[in-house]
């Protein structure tokens, strides 16, 4: 494997100088090398601890305003962006605060694995309703299984998913999954970025 990471379509003049700083900041935080088995359950030779970027401050920065930029690109902006606890929570923080310093109107909503026990009992929590127009975010996403889920907890609710937007993208198979679902996936970062290959496991 490359120990630092090559030129890539975005490391390169491609993108932006928030996309390659980014980049860098996992390459430098985030990237762990030996042997992990993931949530997945796959065995993989390297990890990507993406808390290690998206819980600081800089990282965190980055990242609500690199997702704010795509979703700006995209088109018109979703109500609300949301994923599956716990790692989706600080990546749509990190959204919602960029949001708010821009003038954007924007909500957060967080999808729990379990409903509470007492008050209202709901998977969904925020100040979301029906109807609302949500993208789901992650930090890393492998084989896209967390992003099914709170797919299915948004679309339960009554919220329409319109794409998945995650930090980092193991290049794993996740893409393909929510294709068959009719879910778009857009990544700030791939593995590529980083100098490792999909079938270096």
């Amino acid at each position: 494997m490359h120990t630092t990471p090559p030129a890539s379509p975005h490391a390169s003049g491609n993108a932006s100088p928030l996309i390659a700083e980014l980049i860098a900041l996992v390459h430098s935080k985030s990237l762990k090398r030996g042997t992990f088995r993931l949530a997945s359950g796959r065995e993989a030779s390297f990890y990507l601890d993406a808390k290690q970027v998206v819980l600081d401050a800089h990282g965190s920065m980055l990242i609500g305003q690199a997702i704010l930029q795509r979703l700006q690109s995209l088109g018109q902006m979703p109500d609300a962006v949301g994923g599956l606890s716990i790692g989706a929570d600080p990546v749509t923080s990190a959204v919602v605060t960029m949001a708010g310093v821009q003038g954007i109107a924007m909500k957060g909503f967080l999808v729990r694995k379990e409903p509470k026990e007492h008050g209202t009992k709901r998977f969904i929590e925020g100040p979301v309703e029906p109807g609302h127009r949500v993208v789901i975010v992650e930090d890393v996403i492998t084989t896209g299984g967390s992003s099914l889920v709170a797919i299915d907890r948004a679309q339960e609710f009554g919220l329409i998913v319109e794409r998945v937007i995650t930090v980092i993208d193991r290049l794993a198979g996740g893409q393909e999954i929510l294709a068959a679902r009719g879910i778009p996936l857009e990544s700030l970062v791939t593995i590529r970025d980083l100098g490792i290959q999909p079938d270096e496991s």
